[in-house]
């Protein structure tokens, strides 16, 4: 990708790339190879104190501020994970607290749009938005909250890397915005054993029932090479340690907000907050092999504030 390309432009030429690619012509990767960023050791903000809001803010400082991911007049599209109809206390979703703060974050840094996008898992979306606090929070912090529920809401992406995936669909939002955060909850999975950044992206995605009848896990992996977001930052203020991804079940409170540009790092500390093995959330391993990250946190920065 060419320093005079904006990231939007690239998605958008990516994106007609892969619906050629689904004809039989090769694509191109979703996002371009980031050389200089993988020779860099990888790092990770981890905050424990204060309010929702203060923890966000010191955990994106330690990142080198908001002004290093979104500019003025930047788009900017948010990926929670307000999946479930559960009230925020349950920690099946994204804590609302952390998204209005994140939306007055990117406004403050001077994004021309804020939207915060989900395709739900529970029928009625619009139930789902009401009960975990998205309507509220998004509202009130002058975003835009949209549900993606209908087809026409995705395009084609094609994924060279994958090994069983080699196209699917993302949601449009999502490619067209100059910057795409994600922003998951930690919690456990009958089927993925933890759900955390990568796991999380299975949401951007129109037709998640297809993966679960190839390994899943590989999918999650495959994807994660296509769709990659300029930012990460995983709720583990409350943590569903049992009966996920809808709960309820039991929740555990660790306070900690962490951010990073590495899924498989973050997603590896998720893994060892919840008391799981590693070696059971394969997609973590598939990720590193694809070069998305490291897995070893003894080899990563782990910044606490």
């Amino acid at each position: 990708m060419s320093e005079n390309m904006s990231r939007r432009e690239f998605l958008k030429k990516a994106a007609l790339t892969a619906g050629a690619a689904v004809a039989g012509i090769s694509g191109l990767n979703l996002v371009a190879p980031q050389k200089a960023q993988a020779a860099q050791q990888s790092v990770l903000a981890v905050t424990s104190k204060g309010s929702v809001n203060e923890k966000l803010e010191k955990a994106i400082s330690l990142l080198g501020g908001i002004g290093k991911f979104v500019k003025k007049g930047n788009s900017v599209v948010i990926k929670p994970n307000f999946a479930w109809e559960r009230t925020p206390e349950q920690a099946a979703n994204t804590n609302p607290e952390l998204i209005a703060a994140l939306i007055k974050m990117c406004q403050r840094a001077g994004a021309s749009r804020v939207t915060v996008v989900e395709h739900t898992c529970d029928r009625d979306w619009s139930s789902v938005f009401e009960m975990c606090g998205a309507n509220n929070a998004v509202k009130k912090a002058g975003g835009r909250l949209i549900s993606a529920d209908k087809e026409s809401m995705y395009k084609k992406v094609s994924i060279p890397k994958g090994k069983e995936l080699k196209n699917d669909t993302c949601i449009k939002e999502i490619l067209d915005a100059d910057v795409f955060i994600n922003v998951p909850i930690a919690k456990v999975h009958g089927s993925a054993t933890v759900t955390a950044s990568m796991k999380n992206l299975m949401g951007a995605n129109w037709d998640r029932r297809a993966w679960h009848g190839k390994d899943l896990h590989q999918c999650i992996a495959d994807y994660s090479t296509a769709v990659k977001p300029n930012l990460i930052i995983l709720d583990a203020i409350r943590i569903l340690t049992t009966n996920g991804p809808k709960g309820p079940g039991e929740v555990k409170n660790t306070g900690e907000i962490i951010a990073g540009t590495d899924p498989v790092a973050i997603d590896s500390y998720a893994t060892r907050l919840l008391g799981k093995d590693i070696k059971e959330v394969r997609y973590i391993g598939y990720a590193e092999k694809h070069g998305l990250g490291v897995s070893d946190l003894s080899k990563v920065k782990v910044v606490k504030g």
